[in-house]
């Protein structure tokens, strides 16, 4: 199943706005009224000549301190190598401009896991003269080191890490880190719960892996007791699926003999199909591999 970055870190950010501008721009920071707030609502643009539409990911109207004037900051998650995104970044620029005549900062964020020295300018120019200079800001995650990160108590920075530039052999100390962080910081349930699972979505450690993490952490007790939390809570989810999701699962396990054995126990096809969820047909279809 392929990740819908774009949302991910759509939520991720709208939630932590105010943490994710601090951590990446500090000084772009100091001069956002952050008590004027508000998410505006998805923009979709067609470009006519390629024929495609492309969803603005984030669009936040503030202020400026001591200014009445209203800015509007296009934060645009770039989760794959695109040539021409510069290019692309400017043409949201203009739309924007023109259909809300407000000042726009503009801020790319390149998620992707490869390395580059990604461009920040689109630039139109002849040889008798310069036509445009756009300039957009830019965060490349991959290009930070995460170690730099994880003394800060921002939750934006503890999710991040999972995209940050880290080699295979520290995956099990960056899990433990960002337990760390997300233990300091005492988050409420749901927050805790959306750092998670943007986490773990990106770094998925394997069995060996998460036994060196729990013989690693067993001394940590609020962080034990936090991977505890989530599996019990991932354990509980599983069960509320129900009966019906889980043969749906072990049928397509190739797990027929269960099919079998409820016929076996005197199940008409229909009663199967009404437990199961299948359609009659589909039943009899598993009953004739016996």
């Amino acid at each position: 199943m392929s990740i819908d970055h774009d949302r991910l870190f759509k939520e991720l950010i709208q939630t932590f706005f105010e943490e994710f501008i601090i951590l990446f721009f500090p000084t772009m920071h100091e001069h956002i009224d952050f008590q004027h707030v508000s998410f505006l609502s998805e923009e979709l643009f067609t470009d006519v000549t390629a024929g495609e539409k492309y969803r603005v990911d984030l669009l936040v109207e503030t202020k400026l301190k001591g200014e009445d004037s209203l800015i509007i900051v296009h934060i645009e998650n770039q989760s794959y190598v695109q040539p021409s995104f510069p290019e692309r970044m400017f043409i949201y620029f203009s739309r924007l401009f023109e259909k809300y005549r407000k000042h726009i900062v503009p801020i790319a964020v390149f998620s992707y896991d490869t390395i580059r020295d990604e461009p920040s300018t689109f630039t139109l120019q002849f040889p008798f003269g310069h036509v445009l200079n756009f300039h957009f800001f830019t965060v490349e995650l991959r290009k930070q080191n995460w170690r730099n990160y994880i003394r800060q108590d921002n939750p934006i920075a503890a999710a991040l890490l999972s995209k940050m530039g880290y080699t295979e052999s520290e995956r099990v100390e960056l899990k433990k880190q960002f337990l760390r962080m997300l233990v300091r910081m005492e988050l409420d349930e749901a927050k805790q719960r959306l750092l998670f699972g943007f986490f773990e979505t990106y770094v998925k450690l394997s069995d060996e892996e998460e036994r060196r993490l729990r013989s690693e952490v067993n001394e940590m007790e609020k962080v034990l007791e936090l991977m505890i939390s989530y599996e019990q809570k991932a354990l509980e989810k599983g069960r509320e699926e129900g009966m019906k999701q889980g043969i749906k699962q072990g049928i397509k396990q190739g797990m027929t003999h269960l099919i079998q054995t409820m016929a076996r126990k005197g199940m008409t096809v229909q009663d199967i199909a009404n437990v199961t969820d299948l359609a009659e047909e589909e039943v009899r279809e598993l009953l004739e591999k016996e």
